[in-house]
C-alpha cells in the first residue's frame, strides 16, 4: 500500500543521508531537532505546540445544509505547518466541506499518524512533502477524475507543488488560504514573543541564514525550502539550490516547461490573503506577490503584477491571470483567522457554483 511504502518517516531517511561530517555541519539546534525527532518524538511535538508558527485550524461548525450537486467534484485539503489530518480542527474542516459540497473530502497527510503528520510538517523537505502527497492521491480512486483542493497556510505550498509537478490527476479549483504559496522572507512571529526562542524558532534562526540554500538544509527543513532571502535572491547559491526558485522556474537553465504546462491545467486559483498576517511575510505573497529583487533589507513588497515572476511568466501565472484565472480575497485578521461563513463562502463561490462535469478539466 501507498501508506506502507512510508512506513519508516521521510526526516530519519533525510538525516540519515548525511555522514558525520556533514550532519555535524547542520548546527547543533538542527542537529538537537533531528535527534529528538527520531529518539522522542513526544518531545518534538510538545516543542511544536508550544512554538509561536504552529499554524493551527480551529474546529469549524458541521452544518446540515448540502448546496453541491452531481457536477461538484471531490475536495482535497492540505494543514499547515504543526497542524496535522489526525487533529480535531482540521477534520472538522475537511468533514464540513465534504458536507457542504456533498461530495468525498479527505485530508493528505504525508505521515500516518499525527505525530509523524506533524513533524513531516518540518523534516520532511517540500519536493519530498509533494511526492508522498502525490503518491496518495494516485492510489485513491475516488480522486481519479480531478478534484478541488484547499490549503491552509504551509498545506497551500504543497498543492502548488503538487499542481507544478503532477497535476494528474488534475486540481480543477485551488483555494490558498493565507498560504505560503509564493515563499516567504522571514519568520516575524518567532521574534514577537516576550520570552526565549523555544527550539523550533531557533532552528529556523539557526538556519534561515547565510546557510539557507545549503543543499544538506534544503534537503531536510520544509521552511528552508520555501524561504526566499531579500539579501540572496539570485545567488548562485539560491538559484541551484532552492526548492522554490526551482518551481518559479528562476533559473533560465533549470527551467521546467513542465511546470507552466501543468499549472495551466488548473481552471481556478482562489488566494486568500490575511491583511494582519503576522506568521507570512510579506503577506502580499498570499496574492503571488513578492519582495523587490537586488535591495537587500530595503525590498518593498510587490503586487503579483509587479514581479518578475507574472512579468515573464515563468510557470504560468501570467497566462492564468489574462485568461481569468486568479481571483483574490481577503480577510481582517491575523494569520489564519477567518469565519465559518468566510470558508463556507470560498467553498460554495468556487468549488459549488461553477462546478464542472469532473471529465471536461483538460489542457
Amino acid at each position: 500500500s501507498v501508506a506502507s511504502s512510508y512506513a519508516v518517516p521521510m526526516f530519519r531517511l533525510s538525516v540519515a543521508l548525511l555522514c558525520g561530517s556533514a550532519a555535524a555541519k547542520l548546527g547543533p539546534h538542527m542537529l538537537n531537532l533531528t535527534d529528538l525527532a527520531e529518539r522522542a518524538p513526544e518531545v518534538v511535538m510538545a516543542e511544536i505546540r508550544a512554538s509561536p508558527l504552529r499554524a493551527v485550524v480551529r474546529e469549524v461548525a458541521i452544518r446540515a445544509d448540502v448546496s453541491g450537486s452531481a457536477t461538484t467534484l471531490p475536495t482535497v485539503t492540505a494543514h499547515g505547518m504543526g497542524d496535522s489530518c489526525f487533529e480535531q480542527g482540521f477534520s472538522s474542516i475537511t468533514l464540513a466541506i465534504g458536507k457542504r459540497t456533498g461530495t468525498y473530502a479527505r485530508c493528505i497527510p504525508t505521515g500516518d499518524d499525527s505525530i509523524t503528520d506533524t513533524i513531516d510538517g518540518f523534516l520532511m523537505n517540500m519536493d519530498a512533502s509533494v511526492d508522498v502527497f502525490a503518491a496518495k492521491i494516485k492510489a485513491d480512486p475516488k480522486l481519479s477524475g480531478g478534484f478541488n483542493a484547499i490549503g491552509f497556510s504551509q498545506g497551500s505550498s504543497l498543492i502548488r507543488g503538487y499542481i507544478q509537478k503532477y497535476n494528474d490527476p488534475p486540481v480543477n479549483s485551488f483555494i490558498s488560504v493565507h498560504g505560503t504559496v509564493q515563499g516567504i522572507a522571514a519568520f516575524p512571529s518567532c521574534f514577537q514573543q516576550e520570552k526565549p526562542l523555544g527550539l523550533i524558532c531557533k532552528v529556523l534562526a539557526e538556519v534561515l541564514g547565510d546557510f539557507a540554500y545549503n543543499p544538506m538544509f534544503q534537503n531536510v527543513l520544509f521552511q528552508a525550502d520555501y524561504f526566499r532571502a531579500a539579501s540572496q535572491v539570485g545567488s548562485k547559491a539560491y538559484l541551484a539550490n532552492s526548492q522554490i526558485a526551482r518551481w518559479n522556474n528562476e533559473d533560465p537553465s533549470t527551467a521546467s516547461a513542465l511546470y507552466k504546462s501543468n499549472f495551466a491545467k488548473t481552471r481556478k486559483f482562489a488566494m486568500v490573503r490575511a491583511l494582519n498576517d503576522s506568521m507570512v511575510y510579506p503577506n502580499e505573497g498570499e496574492h503571488w506577490g513578492a519582495l523587490e529583487e537586488g535591495k537587500g533589507y530595503m525590498a518593498k513588497p510587490l503586487a503579483m503584477r509587479d514581479t518578475k515572476f507574472y512579468q515573464q511568466d515563468l510557470f504560468g501565472l501570467k497566462t492564468a491571470d489574462e485568461a481569468g484565472k486568479i481571483f483574490f480575497e481577503t480577510t481582517p485578521g491575523d494569520h489564519l483567522e477567518f469565519s465559518d461563513d468566510e470558508l463556507f463562502g470560498w467553498v460554495q463561490k468556487y468549488f459549488i457554483d461553477t462546478a464542472p462535469q469532473a471529465e471536461t478539466v483538460v489542457v
